[in-house]
């Protein structure tokens, strides 16, 4: 035994000290490590090279949402309708997901008001099973729309999705023209329809109520699109220009129409309710 370690075993004060695995969070565009505290506190945007990390449905709601807001009961499907299997059952998977989410699915509604204006508030959870679209998913934003309709007010929609569920085929792709019937009564009625994209939004959400909006705004630097970069470069045989399917990139050609900090976008939001709907009217 050397000198070091005899010195270690008799000196209690030298002891290894018990680190947290959570006290750092590495930012995944610079790499730079940030106090998971710092970066809670700011709202899980990078303060390095600002950055806009993913976040939870809950916390979503709490940014956005004044306090006192309530979840909406979400009516419930079948959970395993083509009984899918692939390298697990979809059921297992199901379960694994909702091991680590207090929700059932990817979509949570919550009714409240955004700085007094009222508002009904769909986001979609990219945490469980990539906010994928499915038989739940598809039933909750109908349910949100409906109670936007019975509230006569606003729907404002948080969209972070990988696609469709392959594991529930062409029923989680009827979601889309389910979704866009309910975004065709919003209008009819008058109500707001405002659309929130986040990162990453692709697949069928983008082709159906992703992009149905009154205004989509977009936060920095989310992808935002419907194949991906590698299968249109490889169709079109030619290379893509930088930043394509990035909000940015969007916002230049007309895609969407603002791009906004996620500090600044409750108070945004509200405006644009203001705009859309006054209160008066409301």
């Amino acid at each position: 035994m050397s000198w070091l370690n005899r010195v270690r075993n008799t000196l209690p004060f030298l002891a290894k000290r018990e680190t947290p695995d959570n006290l750092w969070v590495k930012c995944p565009a610079c790499q730079e490590m940030i106090f998971t505290r710092e970066y809670e506190d700011n709202l899980r945007v990078c303060p390095r090279c600002d950055h806009h990390g993913r976040i939870g449905a809950d916390d979503r709601l709490k940014q956005l949402l004044d306090e006192g807001y309530d979840l909406v009961p979400l009516p419930r499907v079948p959970e395993d309708p083509l009984r899918f299997r692939d390298q697990k059952r979809y059921t297992e998977r199901l379960k694994q997901a909702r091991a680590k989410s207090v929700h059932a699915d990817a979509f949570v509604v919550a009714a409240g008001s955004i700085e007094g204006r009222r508002a009904v508030v769909g986001v979609q959870d990219f945490g469980f099973m990539g906010g994928s679209m499915g038989l739940a998913v598809g039933a909750a934003f109908c349910a949100g729309a409906e109670r936007a309709l019975a509230d006569r007010s606003a729907f404002v929609v948080v969209t972070a999705a990988g696609g469709a569920r392959m594991q529930e085929g062409i029923l989680s792709l009827m979601q889309m023209p389910r979704a866009t019937v309910m975004t065709r009564r919003l209008r009819e009625a008058g109500l707001p329809y405002v659309v929130v994209l986040t990162d990453p939004t692709t697949g069928g959400v983008t082709a159906s109520y992703a992009m149905l909006g009154d205004l989509h705004i977009a936060e920095p630097g989310a992808l935002i699109g419907f194949a991906g970069q590698r299968v249109i470069q490889e169709t079109i045989r030619e290379q893509l220009p930088d930043g394509f399917q990035r909000a940015e990139y969007l916002l230049e050609h007309g895609m969407v129409d603002m791009v906004v900090r996620r500090h600044d976008l409750r108070t945004t939001l509200a405006s644009v309710l203001d705009y859309l709907q006054p209160r008066a009217a409301a």
